[in-house]
């Protein structure tokens, strides 16, 4: 049976261990932290969105940039040090804004086809994470970003999406909660939301079930190949143990360090870490409960995505172009909260938990998947700030490509 070695288990690594098991390969996926989903899966904004397929390569994008430069709390913010990484990047990003249309309206498409996947995973192994079927509803707080906004919307159903625009009384009425007013919106009904943390371990138990292996507290110091198969040289107990693992295939699902296993592996993949922050809002009393929205939001002007988990409120938002930092600034977590005591000022913001993370971006804003140079050596990677929404498509396409290359023998999962 062909050895398949998945590097991370974040919701990309997890989701491509559930659809390669399901077709009878032998599974080990390996990740630097104790548990799943401790990284970039943790607390995201929660969305399972279709409608924010649109990619950020256009001309507004890169205006709105320049504009927020110099604002410490501004949704999109770029450190200006000079870094080789980080200015290839931009420059490729903005060869690619030709490409906005197709980009835009195929991964509308592959977001779509993710919604079916990723529910019937949970249906049939019975995760409980949150799920909110309520859809996202998008604000706009002027007529120029709203019409702006139509032009977006007809790309998205170009994608097949079913979204369209509805006032600001309709908004009100499709989410009563909103204590403030806006000048229209968009209200996608088949959207969903939940809490990619829990569902990226439910899933990860059910992939043991079936007989995947997990490899935790280990970090790959280095691959190599001798004849067919891999070897990982592998650190473990803080560098205190050492181990050699073997593979006749690699699946590299490391988030934004794929970049590094790329080059071990032969391959040049340009992914750059972009910083997003969340907060955790707990609601712990019954008028917090009662004043918190189920539907979820998208504040245009503002950046702002909002997802209910239960009795939490997760607040998410801005794009850090600032390297491999981890720091957790006051600067930008404070707009979060600010923003959540304006439209929502009966939600008791005492218990307030931030996070950050890192989203793994290519420059055409696409998810890199499929196999690389050499034989054996797969990707399921890139997905920027859409990984919880694309993961669940792009695992079925990383298992056909695997399969395709890899022939396992007919002996997948039965349940």
């Amino acid at each position: 049976m062909p050895r398949i070695a998945i590097i991370g288990a974040g919701i990309t690594g997890v989701t491509s261990a559930y659809a390669l098991s399901n077709l009878g390969y032998a599974v080990t996926v390996y990740d630097r932290q104790r548990y799943p989903a401790m990284e970039t899966s943790y607390a995201n904004g929660g969305q399972l969105s279709a409608s924010n397929a649109e990619v950020w390569n256009s001309t507004a994008t890169i205006i709105k940039g320049l504009r927020w430069m110099l604002r410490k709390n501004a949704p999109l913010l770029l450190n200006p040090r000079f870094s080789w990484h980080k200015y290839s990047w931009l420059a490729q990003f903005m060869a690619q804004i030709p490409n906005y249309r197709d980009n835009t309206i195929a991964t509308t498409r592959m977001a779509i086809e993710a919604r079916r996947h990723l529910f019937d995973m949970a249906e049939a192994e019975g995760i409980d994470f949150d799920l909110e079927r309520r859809g996202i509803l998008h604000i706009y707080h002027d007529a120029d970003s709203f019409k702006a906004a139509h032009r977006a919307n007809a790309l998205l159903q170009a994608g097949g999406l079913d979204r369209y625009a509805v006032t600001a009384d309709e908004a009100r009425a499709i989410e009563p909660a909103m204590q403030t007013g806006c000048h229209g919106g968009f209200y996608t009904p088949s959207d969903a939301t939940g809490d990619i943390h829990k569902f990226t371990r439910g899933l990860a138990q059910a992939c043991e079930r079936r007989g995947v292996t997990f490899v935790h507290d280990a970090d790959i110091d280095n691959i190599q190949r001798h004849d067919r198969p891999y070897v990982l040289d592998i650190r473990r107990d803080g560098g205190t143990q050492r181990e050699r693992h073997e593979a006749d295939a690699i699946v590299v699902c490391a988030g934004a360090a794929s970049r590094k296993f790329a080059r071990l592996l032969g391959d040049s993949i340009n992914i750059y870490p972009v910083k997003g922050y969340s907060i955790s809002v707990h609601l712990d009393d019954a008028d917090s409960q009662g004043a918190a929205p189920r539907v979820s939001l998208l504040d245009e002007a503002a950046k702002i995505v909002t997802s209910r988990l239960g009795d939490r409120f997760r607040v998410a938002g801005t794009a850090e172009f600032n390297g491999f930092n981890m720091d957790i600034r006051a600067e930008r977590v404070q707009p979060l909260i600010d923003w959540t005591r304006k439209h929502f000022p009966n939600i008791n913001t005492t218990r307030v938990v931030p996070w950050c993370g890192l989203r793994p971006m290519t420059p055409n804003m696409m998810p890199r998947v499929g196999p690389g140079k050499r034989p054996g050596v797969f990707y399921n990677t890139g997905h920027g700030h859409l990984g919880w929404t694309l993961s669940a498509a792009t695992a079925q396409v990383l298992a056909q490509s695997v399969r395709a290359a890899l022939p396992a023998p007919p002996t997948a999962y039965r349940g």
